[in-house]
């Protein structure tokens, strides 16, 4: 007889999820499993559509992330008109859409990590509720509250200079943009009212590194330890192994750094990548073709792109790079690792930003290209989150005919699963009675993770909390609900 522990939903998080935890009558969690109770039918209502609407229709999968879905729609529908690969498009139009994901990177990362992550870090995962939100940590620190809602405003405007606005924006099209930017916007970013400026930013974005180090060092037992398993590695990057989140190459290495993917090129992606269904989840989960469905899961986001890279194209940002290698290692497992690699990440947004806003070609005019059309076409891009694969197909009549997507969380599927399992061992094991500490716990396992499940699923509503411990004879033990 086993007891079940179910945590429904998971909170601070985009999207609905839920927990359950089996364990057994001598205490000892036998299996824990992330459920994904979302449905998503994009890949389905999207087919029959006229492929230039794709850019726009697919990212409203998610409010949060829609550039990152924009993007690699776009560059999907690049190959369908013979714009090439990434690097067929004009200065200008690559060089848009390339800030227009590192406002997007900038935003999203400043948003998990502040207003989503920090309260576990700041108060403990087991500190009360009602103090453990993003109000608590306004009221805590309120300079770095500030920081954290002006660095999202920032790139939120940089998204809307160069999409148009800032959510489900339609700057990217087949082929290219269909704006510049303006000396006006340029300037308004490079110097706006109210600390709004790169300056600013790139200074607030090395603050917040600085913030996560510190933090570090005073608590590094937690954080080495919360939560850690070998595991592969998957992302794109540049041919000259640099990290680059809008185009490159597929990379994977082991847990031990040797490469399983060699750069290739992503439009034969289903050479190596592979989806399997398990009945307990809407969410698929991927796995590396030539290991299988056992070993051949991978995780993906700033943690897993930091292990693939060989290094940063940004100098504050590589600093930081050469210092966080030289702390965990050739190969980091550690989830929790995760939040540093993200505000690493965040700095490199920010001067990739200031750089891209000082260069000439953004006030270009010629915006599209176009050749030999194609009917198949695979966009991928490295989201907040991880890497996005796009796939479509086109007939003859300009309708999409088929539409693969393995978003970022996807890709997380399996890794997120044992992170829970880790952490349900080590809080519950021997336990007889659920506290809110333990759950929340399990919780900020998955949101290291930053997952966005409605991009993974779809669907709408609301979920109570109910949380019920059983005992081997059935009996309830104990059971709580909040609504």
């Amino acid at each position: 007889m086993t007891t079940k522990v179910t945590i429904e939903p998971v909170t601070r998080i985009e999207g609905h999820g839920k927990v359950t935890i089996q364990i057994n009558d001598k205490g000892e969690v036998e299996q824990s499993r992330l459920h994904i109770v979302e449905f998503r039918g994009f890949e389905r209502f999207v087919q029959g559509r006229p492929y230039w609407e794709a850019p726009v229709l697919v990212q409203r999968l998610c409010g949060i992330c829609p550039v990152s879905h924009h993007l690699a729609a776009a560059k999907a529908m690049d190959v369908v008109v013979g714009a090439g690969t990434g690097d067929g498009l004009t200065p200008v139009g690559e060089k848009m859409r390339r800030l227009m994901h590192y406002g997007q990177i900038f935003q999203s990362h400043t948003l998990h990590f502040f207003h989503l992550a920090s309260p576990d870090l700041l108060f403990g995962y087991d500190a009360d509720p009602a103090k453990r939100n993003v109000i608590g940590v306004a009221l805590e620190n309120p300079e770095l509250a500030r920081h954290a809602v002006l660095m999202r405003k920032w790139g939120q405007e940089v998204i809307a200079a160069t999409a148009g606005k800032k959510i489900h924006g339609t700057g990217a099209v087949p082929g290219g943009i269909n704006k510049n930017l303006t000396a006006e916007e340029r300037d308004s970013l490079l110097a706006g009212p109210d600390s709004m400026n790169a300056d600013i930013m790139v200074e607030w974005a090395l603050a917040a590194v600085a913030f996560f180090k510190d933090y570090y060092r005073a608590h590094r037992e937690f954080i080495d330890g919360f939560s850690h398993f070998p595991s592969n590695h998957l992302s794109l990057v540049r041919k000259d192994g640099a990290l680059d989140l809008y185009h490159g190459v597929l990379r994977a290495i082991d847990s031990e750094g040797k490469r399983i993917i060699d750069d290739v090129d992503y439009q034969d992606y289903l050479e190596y990548i592979r989806e399997e269904v398990r009945s307990w989840s809407y969410m698929k989960f991927p796995f590396i073709k030539a290991l299988g469905p056992e070993r051949g899961w991978y995780r993906v986001g700033p943690l897993a792109r930091l292990n693939t890279v060989e290094f940063i194209p940004s100098p504050l940002a590589q600093k930081e790079f050469e210092e966080y290698k030289a702390a965990t290692g050739r190969v980091n497992d550690r989830c929790m690792h995760t939040h540093w690699a993200r505000l690493i990440e965040a700095l490199h947004a920010a001067e990739m930003i200031r750089t891209l806003l000082r260069d000439p070609d953004l006030q270009g005019t010629n915006l599209c290209v176009a050749g030999k059309r194609e009917k198949r076409g695979v966009g991928v891009i490295e989201a907040p989150r991880g890497t996005l694969f796009h796939e479509f197909e086109v007939d003859d009549n300009d309708q999409i005919t088929l539409c693969n997507l393995i978003v970022s969380t996807t890709n997380n599927n399996e890794p997120m699963n044992r992170a829970v399992n880790f952490v349900a061992r080590a809080m519950m094991t021997g336990r007889k009675k659920i506290t809110e500490p333990m759950m929340n716990a399990v919780e900020v396992a998955i949101r290291a993770y930053d997952p966005c499940l409605s991009c993974a699923t779809h669907a709408a509503g609301r979920m109570p909390l109910e949380i019920t411990m059983v005992g081997p004879e059935g009996e309830l033990i104990d059971r709580r609900v909040t609504d």
